[in-house]
């Protein structure tokens, strides 16, 4: 069977529509002689003949062995075509990725780079996740804030500055220095990702709030400073999208207060990088094509942050 060929299935195919080798061979454009050969080769691939040839014009008939090697070949044929079809669709950058983000790039950068992606390729798959740990595994690519252990591929898409958010007259205003957090009651992401990192920038320019609560959801944190639980210290591509431009407040559900945001000084800032497997040349052009897009969207989102405009 090892020496049985897509033509071969494709001819006998074809003569079991048609009816006649010569049929067949006008069909696929081969000669008669081309078509007895490709039967030839797979009678003798499967060991037995495969059509009855009455000679002259009257129709071949299939084999009882025919029959059955028809029936699995139109399979072949059929996945074959579908493999060609999917070939075709990654060479045009139209197949699958699969991609892991953190919470705040999920909620910034990301839409914007698959609202582009899919404008330019309609048929393309996209499948994320947020996962748990820092790792690629068997994602194609993982923003992620800061860079992981594995031997990954990756580019810095932007330095995303931490800002306070506190309801109004908690802190002066305008930039505060850190130091004026020391001992104040302060709401914070749990203990992963860059969130150490940031603790330990505030404790070096002699802040220590009490954390009071943590929760992974910015929405939820900016919910528990609302109703005064303490302050918050966040990234500014978790709630840039809520932001007020003219009055730097954020804006909340009728009858809440509005609350303020704060430049800090010094200005920790967290980095945002997009991960992939090594080996660039062996990514898809999908893939290709979603690193070259979020390093467009982070560098217009990087322009409107905070230290773009210091």
């Amino acid at each position: 069977m090892a020496d049985l060929d897509l033509r071969q299935l494709t001819t006998m195919l074809a003569i079991a529509e048609e009816g006649t080798f010569s049929a067949a061979a006008n069909r696929l454009g081969y000669t008669q002689s081309s078509v007895s050969q490709h039967i030839a080769a797979l009678e003798r691939a499967v060991g037995g003949a495969v059509f009855d040839r009455p000679g002259g014009p009257r129709p071949v008939r299939i084999t009882p062995l025919g029959a059955v090697v028809l029936e699995h070949g139109q399979e072949v044929l059929a996945k074959a075509d579908a493999l060609g079809q999917a070939v075709d669709r990654f060479k045009a950058g139209e197949g699958r990725i699969d991609v892991g983000a953190l919470h705040s790039v999920s909620h910034a950068i990301l839409p914007t780079v698959l609202r582009l992606l899919r404008e330019e390729r309609p048929r393309c798959e996209i499948r994320l996740s947020e996962p748990d740990e820092p790792r690629l595994g068997e994602l194609d690519l993982l923003f992620y804030d800061g860079l992981i252990s594995e031997d990954t591929e990756h580019v810095l898409l932007m330095e995303d500055p931490y800002l306070v958010v506190a309801p109004p007259g908690t802190l002066p205003s305008g930039p505060v220095s850190a130091r004026k957090l020391d001992g104040k009651a302060m709401v914070a992401w749990p203990a992963t990702c860059d969130q150490p990192r940031l603790e330990q920038s505030l404790a070096d320019a002699g802040a220590r709030p009490r954390i009071v609560f943590r929760s992974a959801g910015s929405e939820t944190m900016v919910s528990m400073v609302r109703a005064g639980m303490g302050l918050a210290v966040l990234p500014w591509l978790a709630i840039h999208q809520v932001v007020c431009r003219d009055c730097g407040a954020i804006h909340g559900p009728e009858g809440w207060p509005d609350l303020r945001v704060h430049e800090l000084d010094p200005a920790p800032a967290r980095a945002i990088y997009l991960h992939w497997p090594p080996g660039r040349g062996d990514q898809s052009p999908l893939a290709a094509r979603a690193v070259e897009v979020a390093v467009e969207v982070a560098r217009e989102l990087a322009q409107q942050a905070p230290a773009a405009r210091a």
